[in-house]
């Protein structure tokens, strides 16, 4: 038993030995926690926002911004040219939609209407906003249509004429308004039907955040067990442990066990974050989250231990530990939630310790439950765990 804790302590000194040790202890794991619970919360209006220029300030224009104003992607804001383009350059907003002084309909009768779109470059809110002025503007052109047909059937009837160009605007812009509300009021062609059954739990991002920002984190550095094997094999360490009576389950209880335990410390102070500060639901069922925390710990140790058995150098186990790990977190959930994904991936994950842990987690910080229904995800963990390991011995090597 002395061995084992004094090989646990000698880790631990050496893994502390760097400051930037802490940044990725604890640092990194709670701003990113903050970051990502509070950048996928929900939101009151998650439409983008768009800038609107209106230089034609014509009944053409009411009608493209009054459909805007009705569009479930984009909220716009009408401003002036000089105040949009300010906003713009500064990224304040991703899109400015400026509609022309010769936005007209004889402009559109002759088909050279044009719309200016500025769109900050390789952004996804300016890309959606710009779907949206297309729908938009295929709704706008049918109802221009309309009007231009209306006006052109007046103009056919026996015996009637405009008196000036200026009653045939009014007659257009009075059709222009009758087709705009008459296709407001068609008829739904699609039926949508929402199901009956009921989410007792409701999708909490902080909780999720939580959750996988402690998993994402914890696991990388078990992991990377096999940086400090690799290390060990290449200094000669390992090598020198045949001369003393220190077995191969001896010492890799220690490294084990070492770095277990300072992986618990580790979760236990993310979750008192999130219990103190983010206000969530840890504390409710503490056997159920103890479990959860060491088999997960222990999966991470073993799947470390198996890699450090395949890997040569020291930095290759540290480039494949990050790797293995970021992927890992990103496919079991860990960053965005699995119901995101599409139903043939949710599958396949499951094959991923970290699918397993961030289910348990979630059903204790999230769904509140307790040890019972946690159950089966720690018993997976385990097995992962028991795999790894046994992988790990047989072929452990000390040279």
């Amino acid at each position: 038993m002395k061995k084992i804790i004094a090989i646990s302590i000698k880790d631990t000194l050496v893994r502390f030995t760097s400051p930037m040790e802490w940044l990725f202890f604890l640092v990194l794991p709670i701003i990113f926690t903050l970051v990502i619970g509070a950048s996928s919360g929900p939101s009151s209006d998650s439409r983008v926002k768009m800038f609107v220029v209106d230089q034609a300030n014509n009944s053409l224009s009411d009608a493209l911004i009054s459909s805007l104003n009705a569009s479930s992607s984009v909220k716009i804001e009408l401003k002036s040219l000089d105040d949009a383009s300010t906003a713009l350059d500064q990224k304040k907003v991703s899109t400015v939609l400026i509609i022309p002084d010769n936005f007209t309909q004889q402009s559109l009768q002759n088909q050279n209407a044009e719309l200016e779109l500025r769109q900050l470059p390789n952004n996804t809110d300016s890309l959606v906003a710009q779907q949206a002025v297309q729908a938009v503007l295929s709704r706008v052109s049918s109802v221009v249509d309309i009007a231009n047909s209306s006006v052109e059937r007046a103009e056919n009837v026996p015996g009637f004429k405009f008196e000036s160009e200026d009653a045939r605007q009014a007659y257009f812009d009075a059709s222009l308004k009758k087709a705009q509300t008459l296709m407001a009021e068609s008829p739904n062609r699609i039926k949508e039907v929402k199901g009956n059954t009921k989410d007792s739990i409701e999708f909490d991002p902080r909780s999720n955040a939580s959750a996988g920002q402690l998993i994402t984190w914890v696991f990388i550095p078990l992991i990377g067990l096999s940086g400090s094997f690799a290390y060990e094999r290449q200094k000669g360490t390992l090598r020198r442990l045949l001369t003393t009576p220190t077995s191969k389950a001896l010492f890799l209880s220690g490294t084990i066990i070492g770095q277990v335990l300072t992986a618990l410390v580790q979760m236990i102070l993310l979750v008192l974050f999130g219990i103190f500060v983010m206000k969530l639901n840890w504390a409710h069922a503490p056997l159920a989250l103890a479990v959860m925390l060491i088999s997960s710990a222990l999966a991470a140790a073993a799947l470390g231990t198996m890699l450090g058995t395949f890997v040569k150098t020291e930095g290759q186990a540290s480039g494949l530990s990050i790797m293995f790990g970021m992927v890992m977190a990103l496919m079991g959930g860990c960053w965005y939630p699995l119901e995101l994904f599409p139903q043939n991936v949710q599958h396949v994950v499951k094959i991923l310790p970290t699918t397993w842990a961030m289910q348990g987690m979630l059903d204790i910080v999230l769904r509140g439950q307790g040890l019972m229904a946690i159950l089966p995800e720690a018993g997976v963990l385990l097995g992962f765990a028991l795999v790894f390991l046994v992988i790990g011995i047989l072929r452990f090597k000390y040279e």
